[in-house]
């Protein structure tokens, strides 16, 4: 079992930044890819970013050089650095990571982005 706590959301005006941070426990070795996705209301879940174990990342073609994932193996906390920040921003952002070889799915409670205009 893994457990994921996010932290950092609130609301912000166009154009500012917010920094995410989520924070794993539990069984954390076998920790692959984390990453944070969003869903805003009525749309399907996205990914928003992902750090590998390795330290590759990749990100949605919407928050691309805006938005930068990082994290901390030691301390096994992932980051969300979201700069430049839109109205079309505004979701739930989630913290997953994928946990051993079947990669299964662990999910945090979700943390509210609101970016007015």
């Amino acid at each position: 079992q893994v457990q994921l706590v996010e932290s950092g959301g609130g609301l912000v005006q166009a154009g500012g930044s917010l920094r995410l941070s989520c924070a794993a426990s539990g069984s954390t070795v076998g920790i692959n890819t984390m990453s944070w996705y969003r869903q805003a209301p009525g749309k399907q879940r996205e990914l928003v970013a992902g750090i590998t174990s390795g330290g590759r990342t990749n990100y949605g073609d919407s928050v691309k050089d805006r938005f930068t994932i990082s994290k901390d193996n030691a301390k096994n906390w992932v980051w969300l650095q979201m700069n430049s920040l839109k109205p079309e921003d505004t979701a739930v952002y989630y913290c997953n990571v994928k946990w051993g070889a079947a990669r299964y799915d662990y999910w945090g409670q979700g943390t509210q982005v609101t970016v007015s205009s």
